[in-house]
């Protein structure tokens, strides 16, 4: 009964990394329907995110099932209860994939991004599909040295994000109000797809150590950030 007990927590990690695999390949493909103005790359995003929206649901509904059955307790009842709080993050990155793509959709056939931002964006998609690779390999290793590491990745989309607004407000924006919106909404998309996968990372810190991820607060080994989500 044990051994399919731990064979259940093994798929739920396993789902978790097909999560975070599916969110990457949706933001990666979400970034070029947005720069190349992609109708039909849009559409496939948009309806792909029901792929991501069923495995969160089959992962809550395993999760549930084995704390009715197998009452678990410590490492195994914080695998459980962190999967489902893992799982609605890695939902909500597909669900900010899905919100460029439509963003993609809804300017079509003109590109939502002027050509002096595509540098820009094109680097937030680049960002993003890495911090969501590092989540995927972090969730399948309970890495938690790689866990801590991934703040600075999430620095670097902060930077961008700031980036973004600079130029908006820099006095020389000459795209009309709705185009600023776009760019408004595309940037937050980005910036909280990072968010959304350190707040994945600090729950694998969770998992392994027991202690949530504050900063200034020592965990085994390592000494991590703020636990804003």
């Amino acid at each position: 009964m044990r051994d399919a007990f731990h064979e259940d927590l093994d798929k739920i990690s396993d789902r978790l990394v097909e999560m975070s695999r599916l969110t990457g390949s949706a933001i990666s493909r979400a970034t070029h329907a947005l720069l190349d103005a992609d109708l039909a790359l849009a559409e496939s995003v948009i309806e792909a995110d029901e792929a991501i929206d069923a495995i969160r649901r089959e992962l809550d509904d395993t999760a549930i099932d084995l704390l009715a059955r197998q009452q678990p307790v410590a490492t195994d009842l914080r695998m459980v209860v962190t999967a489902m709080r893992m799982s609605a993050d890695l939902e909500r990155m597909g669900d900010l994939a899905r919100h460029v793509a439509k963003v993609a959709r809804l300017r079509y056939p003109d590109s939502a991004v002027p050509a002096e931002l595509r540098g820009t964006i094109t680097e937030m998609g680049h960002a993003a599909e890495k911090i969501v690779a590092q989540t995927g390999s972090i969730i399948a290793g309970k890495d938690v040295q790689a866990a801590v590491a991934l703040e600075a990745e999430d620095d670097t989309m902060d930077a961008l994000h700031r980036q973004v607004f600079e130029h908006l407000l820099g006095g020389h924006w000459g795209h009309g109000i709705q185009a600023a919106v776009d760019i408004t909404l595309i940037g937050r998309y980005y910036e909280r797809f990072a968010d959304h996968a350190v707040s994945v990372s600090r729950r694998v810190v969770y998992l392994v150590t027991g202690e949530w991820a504050q900063e200034g607060v020592e965990v085994p080994g390592v000494n991590v950030g703020d636990d804003g989500d």
